[in-house]
């Protein structure tokens, strides 16, 4: 992998990155809260999976915060 290669997410959490995107508009924004509250229902995920996975997403450029709120990044835009 070259260095500015990032690493596959796995199915996990491409699946939450999905079930995150299913439920924000473009340029939407979500609390950790509402976050949180996604993956259990639409992926039920246990609130440490949860904060794990989002984690990292956040970890690989897939959310950004802005004042303590997730966004996600240009995601499905290519």
């Amino acid at each position: 992998m070259g260095p500015n290669e990032t690493s596959p997410l796995t199915p996990l959490a491409q699946e939450a990155l999905d079930a995150l995107a299913s439920t924000t508009q473009p340029g939407g924004e979500l609390t950790y809260e509402q976050a949180y509250a996604v993956l259990a229902e639409k992926e039920d995920l246990e609130r440490p999976t949860a904060e794990d996975i989002i984690e990292r997403l956040y970890n690989k450029g897939h959310l950004y915060e802005v004042e303590g709120k997730l966004r996600l990044t240009d995601y499905g835009s290519k």
